[in-house]
């Protein structure tokens, strides 16, 4: 954030979260000024804000608002206690983010009622149901406040002088974790001057493969030709992919005497099924397809899972390469060998663990790639430096504007060391007997998501991402990191563009989703969690303990 802004301090939060009385406290403590965005209102306009609300109209209140958020977050060294409906305008939630620290103040419906329950000066509690009203405003406002928020603080306990101190210790904490992010910018220049393009291997023995990522490797023929063997090869791609890439891949391998079976399948999560498995199989029968056919994955990480699987399986196995077009396959999905179809009752639960001959990731096609595809791709990045690479998790939150406007060279950097994560990881656990787990952080949350919804409502990364956000509240929850953790992984996971903020599958579906997962033993659900951030741990949960943790991150949340 600009220097001239760095000592601001924001705080926003429904009606009666404590802004006010927290506010004056924190200002105190730390030798600044303390103002009140609606004393300010009714300051200049001499009227109080009920008054306006009732001549004016909200929408007229609201105006005022925004010129007066706009004004203050001008200033410098302040304590900001913003209006509960500061955070609806986009505007000022740009400037809250971008010129000082935001700390969310949250607060149960039920403190709230109490602490609002005679005072006349909330024009919006003025209804006969003001519990509902509350959980209204709560639903709208809470996604909005968590987006822009560096910290969020429950204000449920009742010493204001210790919640306070803990404001200042992860104000404290924020500041170091700048600092750490301020160094690894300084390093761009030099991590990415390697990584336009290169070439990683996963050791393996007789089963490693290379990974070649930089742009323009589509545009080599050689590049592909030389991993395909015998007399065939089957595309195996979707009707997304097919019109950009299909005959790219197809003609230098029929100018090298390859006999091309194309096999292009519908686009989207929900296809990850039998059905289209059967329509590949069916193709590679009906083509005379033998055991030294080269399959080719051409596409995102459904194609991959599924081309993978349908190698794994095609007369006892048959050789495949990964050609993957997004960003969530070029560093996750298809590094690794994992492959498989969904089932309606659990994600990736049917599959096997079978290595590509090699992966070839074109950093050029993530030109055509959707913003809501290249988000999704993100969470993946995200995921290894929070489990694996306390470092790269700097540089990424250092670089995440880069990141989401495309820059080749941080997109480069960002495949690179994601790949290089994985494939140490997979080389040391190929089979998941153990280390391997750990690449599922944020995924039993993520994938009750998609089984919840129904695959393909959400993108997987976007379940991951908002499943990361899940996992570091419980990982607080458990005491293995702070506050400042939690907020700092929910802040990055929204810049990339991802929720944050789960759906209300009701407790009882989430929990019976997430029994349906392939880490479980015993019937105890495993999750992979963090302790400290960039390193991992993989532990059960109490119930009372995950249950607090879908209350406070599901979308209908309000808390006594």
């Amino acid at each position: 954030m600009p220097e001239a802004y760095s000592n601001n301090i924001f705080l926003v939060g429904l009606m009666g979260s404590g802004k006010t009385t927290i506010g004056r406290l924190l200002a105190r403590r730390l030798g600044r000024r303390f103002v009140d965005s609606d004393h300010a209102i009714e300051a200049r306009t001499g009227a109080s804000i009920p008054w306006i609300f009732e001549i004016e109209g909200e929408a007229s209140f609201r105006r005022r608002e925004a010129e007066m958020i706009r004004e203050l977050t001008g200033q410098e060294g302040i304590v900001l206690a913003t209006g509960g409906g500061a955070v609806l305008d986009p505007a000022s939630r740009a400037l809250l983010a971008e010129r000082g620290t935001v700390i969310y103040l949250r607060a149960g419906i039920g403190s709230i009622l109490q602490r609002t329950s005679h005072d006349k000066n909330r024009p919006l509690l003025q209804t006969a149901d003001p519990r509902r009203k509350l959980e209204q405003l709560l639903a709208q406002r809470e996604p909005l406040y968590r987006e822009i928020a560096d910290l969020v603080i429950d204000t449920g306990r009742p010493n204001v002088q210790s919640m306070v101190q803990t404001i200042l210790e992860q104000l404290d904490a924020l500041a170091a974790g700048r600092a750490r992010r301020a160094k690894a910018a300084s390093m761009n220049q030099a991590a990415e001057h390697n990584a336009t393009q290169l070439t990683l291997n996963v050791e393996l023995g007789e089963r490693s493969y290379p990974i070649a990522i930089g742009p323009g490797l589509l545009a080599d023929p050689a590049a592909l030709v030389r991993h395909v063997g015998g007399h065939k090869a089957a595309i195996v791609t979707n009707t997304t992919v097919a019109p950009l890439y299909l005959e790219r891949i197809a003609a230098p391998l029929r100018a090298a005497g390859k006999e091309v079976v194309e096999i292009v399948l519908p686009d989207g999560e929900e296809h990850k099924q039998w059905g289209s498995l059967m329509a590949v199989f069916d193709a590679l029968l009906a083509n005379k397809c033998d055991r030294k056919t080269t399959l080719i994955a051409l596409g995102g990480g459904v194609i991959g899972d599924l081309t993978g699987f349908a190698a794994a399986s095609y007369m006892r196995g048959v050789p495949f390469v990964q050609i993957p077009t997004t960003l969530l396959a070029q560093v996750d999905s298809s590094v690794g060998g994992k492959t498989g179809i969904n089932h309606p009752l659990g994600k990736n639960m049917i599959g096997a663990f079978y290595q590509p001959r090699a992966v070839l990731a074109d950093t050029s096609t993530l030109d055509t790639l959707p913003p809501r595809e290249l988000s999704a791709g993100l969470a993946e990045v995200i995921k290894h430096g929070a489990i694996l690479d306390g470092e790269f998790f700097d540089w990424i939150e250092a670089n995440i504007a880069r990141l989401v406007a495309r820059d080749p060279q941080a997109l480069a950097h960002a495949i690179a060391r994601s790949c290089e994560i994985k494939a140490d990881v997979v080389r040391k656990d190929e089979r998941e007997g153990g280390l391997r787990a750990v690449l599922n952080f944020g995924h039993t949350f993520g994938h009750a998501i998609e089984a919840g919804l129904g695959y393909g409502a959400w993108l997987h990364g976007e379940a991951v991402g908002c499943g990361m956000v899940m996992a570091a509240d419980l990982s607080q929850r458990l005491g293995l990191i702070d506050a400042a953790s939690v907020a700092r992984l929910r802040k990055l996971v929204a810049a990339a563009g991802l929720p944050v903020v789960a759906p209300d599958l009701g407790a009882e579906r989430w929990i019976e989703l997430m029994e349906v997962d392939k880490k479980n033993e015993g019937g105890a659900i495993k999750f992979i969690l963090l302790k400290p951030l960039g390193s991992p741990s993989i532990t059960s949960a109490p119930q009372d303990v995950l249950r607090a943790t879908l209350a406070a991150c599901i979308v209908q949340d309000t808390p006594e």
